[in-house]
C-alpha cells in the first residue's frame, strides 16, 4: 500500500503533570515480560523484545490520546476504519532494552469467536513519549520506508523525543525501539482495531 504519510505526529501533546500521572500509575502495575506473537504462538526471544511491560485499561487514560488517533488518521490521509482499542501498553525500556524490527499487525485476524476482536486486524498503532529524551539515552522509534529495492530505510520520529508527544502511523509498518544505552525511557502503545481491508 502506498501512503503520502508513513506516520503522522502531534509534539508535546500530553501535558507534563498527566505523563508523570501515568508513569506514576503504570509503575504501579506488576511488571510483565514483553513477548512476541499471538495467543498460541508467544515468544520471549530478548533478541527481538527485552522490555517490561503491563496493560491498563483507564478511562481518562483512553480519553486523553484517543481523539489524537482520529485526527491523525484523517489528516494523514489513511481514513481506515476502526471500532475499538485495545488494552494500553506501558512500556519501560532499561539500560540495554530495545525493540526489533517488527510489525504490530499479524496475517490473519483475531481469532477469539464471542469477543470484540473477533475477525478484527490491527490498523493503527499509536506511540506516546512519556518522558524527554534527556532522561536516556538511544530508545529512538524508528519506522521503516522501502527503497526500490525493498530494503528497510529508517525514518527516525524525532518528535517522540519530547515529553507528551504521539505517533500514529499503520500498525502493518515496520518499526522498532534502538537500545536504551543510558536512563529509562516510558511510553504507551495502543492499537485500533477494525475489520479487515477490502
Amino acid at each position: 500500500m502506498n501512503l503520502k504519510y508513513n506516520f503522522w505526529f502531534f509534539r508535546n501533546a500530553i501535558p507534563p503533570h498527566e505523563c508523570g500521572r501515568i508513569i506514576k500509575h503504570g509503575l504501579s502495575y506488576k511488571d510483565q515480560e514483553g513477548v512476541t506473537g499471538i495467543k498460541g504462538e508467544v515468544s520471549n526471544n530478548k533478541k527481538l523484545r527485552d522490555s517490561s511491560i503491563c496493560f491498563i485499561d483507564d478511562p481518562w487514560i483512553y480519553r486523553l490520546i484517543m481523539p489524537y488517533v482520529q485526527v491523525a488518521n484523517k489528516n494523514a490521509g489513511w481514513n481506515f476504519q476502526w471500532d475499538h482499542t485495545e488494552s494500553i501498553q506501558f512500556t519501560k525500556y532499561k539500560l540495554n532494552q530495545h525493540y526489533s524490527w517488527h510489525t504490530d499487525s499479524h496475517t490473519e485476524p483475531y481469532d477469539d469467536p464471542g469477543k470484540i476482536n473477533h475477525g478484527k486486524l490491527r490498523k493503527l498503532s499509536c506511540c506516546v513519549a512519556l518522558n524527554n529524551s534527556t532522561d536516556y539515552k538511544g530508545g529512538e522509534l524508528e519506522i521503516a520506508s522501502d527503497d526500490k529495492e525493498g530494503n528497510k530505510v529508517p525514518l527516525k520520529c524525532e518528535a517522540i523525543k519530547y515529553q507528551g508527544s504521539i505517533v500514529v502511523f499503520p500498525s502493518f509498518m515496520w518499526h522498532r525501539v534502538t537500545p536504551v544505552t543510558e536512563g529509562l525511557r516510558y511510553s504507551l502503545v495502543t492499537w485500533s482495531i477494525g475489520w479487515p481491508f477490502k
